[in-house]
This record gives structure tokens, C-alpha cells and sequence, in this order.
């Protein structure tokens, strides 16, 4: 066996491969923190000595499997959603110059995969080209100046592109050729990287308020180049818009108006100022954007009460001291004011007057992602992850069918498919015995980590189902109620996503450095290995393809790791012939049916980056790297498009020790200019459909 490839060692001590600043900044040094969850929940590892046989749970398994590949056609027939916004990305304009055989893979895959490595720029295989669309800074509304780091204001940059761009969705623009529309999170600042010689005991207020007015959401219109994927931000387009931390924000859903919501600048539980560490999202099938608010808790000084340390809010003051500035970030004055973040928001793009929405049905907790997908009846179901170790995965089904066409009147109706519904949070069971799962990643007997699961409701409207709990606490203090009935504990559910082809639906389960510690869940079926350095992709199959289902059948799609470490399995693919990932976090689907992952915290010596993966066929499992960024930085946001691939280059040069002064990374302007979070857009030479 060749030798395993090195961990990256070379600035960070920190679990998952991140440096301690982004650990700082971004989730408030989370992983050094006591794991919010402390329910005595029996972990799978338990569950599994008392599960029901083995051939009871592997027919259940093949009978939705079947019914799975039985519903494709329904899923992309010509007349549905996902069809019809898949023929209204952009592909490129202009004739096709001659063809050039592609490199060997799956269709869609077809690119030579790019090596691992060390590069301070964005790389990407040969035969593409690629260019920033739009960098942190960027004016884009009416009246905002060009960017000057050295002289920046909060007014400024209220009218600029925002900071660490996260999660992206491309939306058409009818009427407009060649132009789309961009919407990007702006997850959390980083003042170190922002500010020359910034004090992080003394905050200025213009500090603080230039990093409220960077953080929240943009909308901006993009153009594409004649002939090539290049793509161009369209400054002052009356559908430019900026959400900050101090935008009007209104709550809607069953805990609206709740007495847990309310605070003395909001008696109506009603209306919130800002949204705050947007993550990954999802794109409806009625052209909204969605918007997981995750580590929302570092933003707030002083908690006092279990649920606070429940939700990892802390008992002191906070890293940016934004509690100095406005008492609402102070819980010891606004007691409340935490439980206002943590939703899912949703955006109407396409209307620049609108107030986004707090969706309180789909409950509260680290949101990564949303994504959504139609049941036969044209019911949204939508998909969530709680991004913290050993916390739960949920799905929201909507009591609301949604009405086709783009009429005020549709609109209007599709703009509350989000308020009424049941929220449920999953249970996994494994089908192997439970000495077979000894916490080294080995396969059992059976050739899969795999096994079956429920759906547990918690809440429908203004009913709980959870004893002991309001619905108001369910919606509210959504971990606990997972807590109650006895949710399985994962390994950081980050994003999830159904497939348009097939309906499955894949997890990304990033990492768990402390599986299997004392003290601590050990290793089950579903989460096989302790100190989980890597992460793995779960594949969830509803049983009869039906999303309202109450039960599934799962297995391991993905094991992440060094194809050379025993511990790793790619759906069973020859692991000499595929990419090494590690930390598997946002995902997407291209127009072939294959998965792409963009990784957080690459702990196998090399830059995080984008993955392509098989899901079908006799190359399911085969994974070949796509591109690469640049030093410190992380890899979100994927939009795959037939001609165009999109990601978020989040945090580049956030490497220990770096700062304005002592810049780690010259992406993407070179020497001698600041680091700037940026949205690059990837396109073959040859103006051909990227790996074909």
C-alpha cells in the first residue's frame, strides 16, 4: 500500500484543518467549546444491538430503492420546476469550436482532475479558464463608492458587495439577455483581515458598524461574456439590493408574535433588525432563495440560562464586543434577542421592495442549508442540517401545494408554502451488529454501513407533538425538542440536498474530532469512526420516493479521506482511481445527476475545493477534484451550470497570524492589496458543456 497522504499540519491546530482565526471569527471557537448537546439520547451504536434483523431491514432498503429509481421519470419530466429552471441557466452563447476528446469519467465528469496542492490562486483543470465575478467591496448599489479598504465606511459598504460570500444561487433574468441573477450570503467578518491595525480588545463603533452593514445577503445582477462563461457584475440594476445586520427582517410562521420572541424594541415578536452568519442556503422551485442562519450564538455576550449554553452561547463577552455598541446583543438586557436568529430566511429576489421572511416553521437551530424538493402534489419538503457535532437532521413538509406560473396571485400563495407544515427530526438505525461498528471506519460484514430510519414529528402549526414542550418551544428551541425524542446524534449535518434525478436525498456529514471520546457518543453505523477527522456523505432513500414518507432506508454514499486509508469507501469505486477529499460541507447537482462537494477544512495537505462524484451507473462512487483555492480559504457556494461552474472563495489568507499588515495569501489582486473574499466563475476554453 502506498503511504497515506499528510495531514496538514502547517497552520492549524484546531479540529477539521481550519485555522484558529477562522475558528474565531467564524463559529466562535465552537470545537474548543463543551459540546452544546449533553442529552443522554441513545447514540445508533445502541440502538442498533436492538434493532429489528438484518433481511427485515435490507428489504425494506431494496423495496425503496426500487421505488426510488421507479419515480425518476416524475421527477424530471419536462413540465416540472427543476426542469423548467434548468432550462433557463445560462449556457453560453456563439458557435462550438471543434470538439476535442475529453479525458475519461462519467458523463459530466469528464475533466482531467486537478492534483492536490498548496496554490495561493484558484486551480482548475486544463482546458478552462476562469475570472472573479465579484469581489468583497464591489459597488453595486446607486450612490456607493469604488472600494478603498483604507478609508472604508459603514455607509460604504451598505452599498457594496458584502464579506465572505457563502452560499450562492444564479436565478434567470427574463428580458435581459445573457443576464442572470446573484445572490450570495455574507456568513461573518473577519476585522483582523479587514482593518489595519485593528485592536481586538477596543473595537471602534465605525468598526462595528462597517462589519454589520458586510454582513447578511447581496443581490446582484451578473452578465455573462459573448462566447465564454466569463461572468460580470452589472452595478446600479434596480434589482441590486443589500440585507445587512440592521435590515428589517419580518417573522412569520406558527411562532410568530410568541412571548419567546419579543423584546422591548419588538413587543410584537414580529419584526427582527439583521440576519447574521448566513451559511448555505437553497434556490425554491418558485424562484425565492433560502438562508440557514447558523453560528448565530457568538454574537451575543452574557447568557445566563441552559438554553443559552444549549444553543453555545457563551457566559461572557464576545469576540467582536458588538454588546458595547447596541444592548440587543447583550442577553443579560435583551434576554430574548438570541432566539430571533437561528431560521431559515427567504428572499424574493425579484422584488427589491420586499421584507424577507423568518420562516419559524422550519424551527431553530445552526442552520447550514435548505434545500427543497416538490412531493407528487406539488407540496415543498424541504431538508436541514444542524451544523454541530452530534446535533440532528430535520425535514419540513408543507401543508401547501405550490401554484405554478408567474402571476401576483401565485406569488403571493407560494410566498407562504413556508408557514404551514410539519417539522420533523430523523432517527437512524443501522442494520449490522454492533460489535461489527468498532469505531475504526471498517466495513461490516454486509459490504455497507447502511440501515433504516423515521421521521419523528415535532410539531404541526400551533400542535406539538413533543410532551412536555409548547409548540412555541418546539419551533423555538428546536435542539431541545430533538433532544426529547431521542434524535440520532451526527457528525455535523452540514448541507443536504435531494437529487433532481432520483429524489435521494445526500448528507454532508463534515467531521466529529470528538466521536468516541469519553464521555461522548461513540461510533455507529451512520457516523463509523472515532475522532472523525474527515466526515462522510450519507445517501437517504424515503420510502415509495415519497417525501411525506415517515421512514427511510440510508447508507454511507462517501467515507472521506485518503483513498489509501482503509477507512475510506466511495460507493464501492476502485479508490485508486479517485480524488482524496476531506470534509465534505456544501452540495450540489449538476444537469447529469452527479453530486459536487466543496470541503471546509481539508485535512490531507492540501488547499480546500470543488469534487465532482458519480451517483449512478457502473462509475457511481468515482471522484475527481475540479478546482482548488487559494491559501486559508474555503470552498462554497457551488452553482454547477451546463457551461459554468460557480463557486464562493470564503476567507482567503485567514491563516494564523496573518493580518492587513502581514497578508498570508495575495488572492485575488496580488502584492500589495488586501485580501478580499471573492465569487469566481469557472468555463471550458472551448465554450463546451464542462465534462463532456
Amino acid at each position: 500500500m502506498r503511504n497515506l497522504l499528510p495531514l496538514i499540519s502547517s497552520h492549524s491546530a484546531h479540529p477539521g484543518g481550519r485555522s484558529a482565526l477562522t475558528c474565531r471569527f467564524r463559529c466562535g471557537d465552537a470545537c474548543f467549546k463543551e459540546t452544546p448537546n449533553t442529552s443522554g439520547n441513545e447514540y445508533a451504536g445502541d440502538i442498533i444491538a436492538r434493532a429489528v434483523s438484518r433481511r427485515s431491514m435490507m428489504r425494506t432498503a431494496a423495496v425503496v430503492t426500487v421505488a426510488a429509481a421507479a419515480g425518476t421519470a416524475g421527477l424530471v419530466g419536462p413540465n416540472t420546476p427543476q426542469a423548467e429552471a434548468a432550462a433557463l441557466v445560462g449556457r453560453g452563447h456563439g458557435p462550438h469550436p471543434p470538439h476535442k476528446p475529453a479525458p475519461a469519467g462519467a458523463r459530466g465528469l469528464r475533466f482531467s482532475p486537478v492534483a492536490p496542492n498548496q496554490n495561493d490562486k484558484v486551480t482548475v483543470p486544463d482546458g478552462h479558464s476562469q475570472n472573479v465575478v465579484i469581489r468583497w467591496g464591489e459597488p453595486i448599489l446607486r450612490g456607493a463608492p469604488a472600494f478603498n479598504p483604507e478609508k472604508q465606511t459603514a455607509k460604504a459598504q451598505a452599498g457594496q458587495f458584502g464579506y465572505n460570500n457563502d452560499f450562492l444561487s444564479l436565478l434567470p433574468l427574463r428580458g435581459e439577455r445573457g443576464r442572470q441573477v446573484l445572490v450570495a450570503n455574507h456568513e461573518y467578518t473577519n476585522e483582523v483581515l479587514m482593518f489595519r491595525g485593528y485592536d481586538p480588545a477596543n473595537p471602534t463603533r465605525e468598526q462595528v458598524e462597517i462589519a454589520w452593514a458586510a454582513h447578511g445577503l447581496s443581490v446582484v445582477v451578473v452578465q455573462e461574456e459573448s462566447r465564454t462563461g466569463k461572468l460580470g457584475a452589472v452595478t446600479r440594476h434596480p434589482l441590486n439590493r443589500r440585507l445587512t445586520a440592521t435590515s428589517e427582517f419580518q417573522v412569520t410562521g406558527p411562532a410568530a408574535g410568541s412571548p419567546l420572541l419579543r423584546t422591548s424594541a419588538d413587543r410584537t415578536g414580529r419584526k427582527v433588525l439583521g440576519t447574521l452568519n448566513n451559511c448555505g442556503g437553497g434556490t425554491t422551485p418558485w424562484g425565492t432563495t433560502l438562508h440557514g442562519e447558523e453560528n448565530f450564538n457568538q454574537y451575543f455576550a452574557n447568557g445566563t440560562t441552559a438554553m443559552h449554553k444549549r444553543y453555545g452561547i457563551g457566559s461572557g463577552a464576545t469576540e467582536r464586543k458588538w454588546e458595547r455598541f447596541d444592548r440587543r446583543f447583550d442577553l443579560a438586557k435583551e434576554p430574548n434577542e438570541a432566539n430571533r436568529f437561528g431560521w431559515v430566511v427567504e428572499l424574493d429576489p425579484y422584488d427589491p421592495d420586499s421584507t424577507p421572511r423568518k420562516r419559524t416553521a422550519l424551527g431553530r437551530f445552526k442552520h447550514e442549508a435548505a434545500e427543497p424538493r416538490l412531493t407528487a402534489d406539488g407540496r415543498p419538503v424541504v431538508y436541514m442540517g444542524d451544523d454541530e457535532k452530534f446535533d440532528y437532521l430535520y425535514k419540513f413538509v408543507s401543508s401547501k401545494r405550490m401554484k405554478k406560473g408567474n402571476s401576483r396571485a401565485a406569488r403571493e400563495h407560494n410566498l407562504t408554502l413556508l408557514d404551514e407544515g410539519t417539522l420533523y427530526v430523523a432517527k437512524l438505525t443501522g442494520d449490522s451488529p454492533a460489535a461489527e461498528i468498532d469505531g475504526s471506519g471498517k466495513l461490516p460484514d454486509d459490504g455497507e454501513f447502511d440501515g433504516s430510519g423515521v421521521w419523528i414529528p415535532l410539531a404541526t402549526g400551533t400542535t406539538s407533538h413533543v410532551p412536555g414542550m409548547t409548540a412555541d418551544e418546539v419551533y423555538v428551541y428546536t435542539r431541545l425538542a430533538g433532544d426529547k425524542v431521542g434524535a440520532t446524534k451526527m457528525d455535523r449535518p452540514e448541507d443536504v440536498e435531494p437529487s433532481p434525478r432520483t429524489g435521494r436525498v445526500y448528507v454532508a456529514l463534515t467531521n466529529n474530532s470528538d466521536r468516541g471520546k469519553e464521555g461522548k457518543a461513540p461510533a455507529d453505523e451512520a457516523n463509523p469512526r472515532n475522532g472523525n477527522k474527515h466526515g462522510q456523505v450519507l445517501e437517504l432513500a424515503e420510502n415509495w420516493d415519497d417525501p411525506t414518507s415517515d421512514g427511510f432506508a440510508w447508507r454511507l454514499f462517501l467515507v472521506a479521506g485518503d483513498p489509501n486509508d482503509p477507512s475510506t469507501y466511495f460507493a464501492g469505486f476502485p479508490k485508486d482511481r479517485v480524488s482524496p477529499i476531506s470534509c465534505p460541507d456544501n452540495v450540489a447537482f449538476d444537469a447529469h445527476g452527479n453530486l459536487w462537494i466543496s470541503t471546509d477544512g481539508n485535512q490531507l495537505g492540501s488547499h480546500d475545493g470543488l469534487f465532482g462524484v458519480a451517483t449512478q451507473g457502473d462509475r457511481r462512487g468515482e471522484l475527481k477534484q475540479f478546482l482548488t483555492v487559494p491559501t486559508g480559504a474555503e470552498t462554497c457556494g457551488p452553482v454547477i451550470q451546463d457551461r459554468r461552474v460557480l463557486v464562493a472563495v470564503q476567507h482567503p489568507g485567514e491563516v494564523d497570524g496573518a493580518s492587513v499588515e502581514k497578508p498570508a495569501s495575495t488572492w485575488p489582486d496580488g502584492p500589495g492589496k488586501i485580501v478580499r473574499p471573492s465569487v469566481v466563475a469557472v468555463w471550458r476554453k472551448d465554450g463546451r458543456d464542462i465534462g463532456v
